[in-house]
């Protein structure tokens, strides 16, 4: 990809810039040295660098325009919780733009939040033999069995889910009960979730009621191909899930291993591919939660070890998932995160790393743990503004941080998107790319509306179209895919890129 100085000062810019602001004041600035500041700054962000040909220049100056009209609207949805900044979004030119553009891949998402929750609830529990039953805290659990199932601890009784629902005598509220159960879409958001414990919890509580309608055999295929077509409608060409591998099971009750879900991703994924050949593929990061013991973990790294070996063009890599400020750190994992090195062998870890603003704890420290583990990625990576070791770390060796705006906003963890510490990383350029985490449980979906929060809250009006266009580059530069697949990929992408150019400028 053609890059140039653009508006920057000479390579020795720097040292001169530092010998400028060390010369002792006269008074009055000089106004060629404050532009040059200015360019060399505007230079340095995410994109200062890229060539825009003359239709992308066009482009630019009306996404500007655009822009520049959305800054001065009241509410400006960067500012506003995103369940309430949603319909705003949807009704935002640039947000239509941003739909259209091909966004390369979406290199974090979690295969529990993949699909929209609309499909789930209008699909899957239409399906025969599906059972739902009441926890004790209001939850929900769900299962497919042939015969009404046994009580167990957290459900002492099932009932077939389409008696229930003509019980209810209103399918269509009864319907909305259940999106409520697997998402934490509320209109009330700050009132519902006050502090990031009761989010969190909710959060969990949605992800293990979904996980018994997509662990099913026969919806697990087709939750995966309906996956891949939604990323595909919001014109993104590639994903890497985080995917623990849970226990699909049949209506009999039988359990595959992972070997079997590893080849049935595997069948979806080249199926999906052969509908639609502009698709790139589709990767699994093995994931298992951080709450787990170390030698749970360390048998876990031992068995994606195996099933990279078993499944190379599928297997990406390693990472611990689940809220780091009650779970486990890395440093107290590093017996069973250094057995791959002892071992000789290669497993790629792609750690979640700093989501958090608890700053000075064990685990504010992930950051850097992640870095001493050869992280490829770090997810989220929040905190890396306030560790400005690992963030030079992380720098130097090229280690992109997978930014989730929505995901940041929602958890609660920033409530004015402008005031993201990311901002701070888009300004010096710093490796970033743009995913959505959680997409079904926030009401979103592939990643339009983060890049539109990336783009115009956190990015604001400095973020140009070069700035776009290095994002989405870098989803594929990032990515775990072989030098030559990235090659490939890039010319796939640049043929829908010059298409959207020309049909936009």
């Amino acid at each position: 990809m053609a890059m140039q100085n653009k508006a920057r000062l000479p390579c020795t810019s720097s040292f001169l810039v530092l010998l400028w602001l060390l010369r002792p004041a006269l008074g009055v600035p000089d106004p060629a040295q404050r532009e040059q500041l200015m360019l060399q700054e505007a230079s340095m962000q995410t994109g200062g660098r890229m060539t825009l040909t003359v239709a992308e220049q066009k482009l630019d100056a009306r996404l500007h325009r655009l822009k520049e009209q959305e800054m001065n609207n009241i509410p400006f949805p960067p500012a506003v919780h995103f369940f309430k900044a949603k319909p705003l979004i949807q009704q935002s030119e640039v947000f239509k733009l941003l739909h259209r553009m091909p966004k390369g891949g979406a290199l974090h998402i979690h295969s529990m939040s993949l699909v929209s929750v609309d499909w789930l609830v209008k699909n899957v529990t239409y399906r025969p033999h599906c059972y739902i039953c009441f926890t004790w805290d209001n939850s929900v659990r769900f299962v497919f069995s042939e015969r009404q199932p046994f009580p167990r601890w957290d459900c002492f009784y099932w009932q077939l889910l389409q008696t229930l629902r003509d019980r209810t005598g209103d399918p269509h509220a009864f319907d909305l009960s259940l999106v409520q159960q697997l998402t934490l879409f509320t209109d009330d958001p700050e009132g519902k979730y006050p502090n990031q414990d009761v989010v969190w919890e909710k959060f969990e509580k949605s992800f293990i009621a979904a996980a018994g309608l997509i662990s099913h055999a026969p919806v697990l295929r087709d939750y995966l191909y309906q996956g891949l077509e939604e990323l595909h409608q919001d014109n993104i060409q590639y994903l890497e899930l985080r995917s623990g591998l849970s226990r699909t099971y049949e209506l009999d009750g039988s359990i595959h291993d992972k070997l079997w879900t590893l080849r049935t991703f595997q069948q979806v994924s080249n199926k999906f591919k052969l509908d639609h050949p502009e698709f790139f593929g589709a990767r699994i990061i093995i994931s298992v939660h951080r709450a787990l013991g170390v030698s749970e973990v360390k048998a876990a790294v031992k068995e994606a070890i195996e099933l990279q070996r078993e499944f190379p063009e599928v297997v990406a890599g390693f990472d611990l998932v689940g809220r780091e400020d009650s779970g486990r750190s890395l440093w107290y994992f590093r017996e069973a995160l250094s057995l791959p090195a002892e071992l000789g062998v290669t497993l790629p870890f792609f750690f979640h790393a700093g989501e958090t603003d608890d700053e000075g704890t064990d685990v504010d420290q992930n950051i850097l743990d992640a870095l001493l583990f050869n992280t490829t990625r770090i997810g989220h990576g929040f905190a890396l503004p306030h560790h400005p070791i690992a963030k030079e770390l992380s720098r130097r060796r090229n280690v992109a941080v997978e930014l989730c705006p929505i995901s940041n906003q929602v958890l609660r963890l920033v409530s004015d998107l402008r005031n993201h510490p990311a901002a701070t990383l888009m300004s010096e350029g710093h490796p970033l790319v743009i995913s959505s985490d959680d997409p079904s449980l926030f009401g979103s979906s592939g990643l339009s509306y983060d890049f539109y929060q990336a783009f115009v809250g956190i990015g604001g009006l400095r973020a140009n179209l070069g700035t776009l266009k290095e994002l989405v580059l870098n989803s594929i530069r990032f990515s775990s895919l072989s030098a030559q697949q990235k090659e490939t990929s890039q010319k796939m992408w640049q043929k829908k890129w010059d298409v959207f150019i020309s049909a936009c400028s």
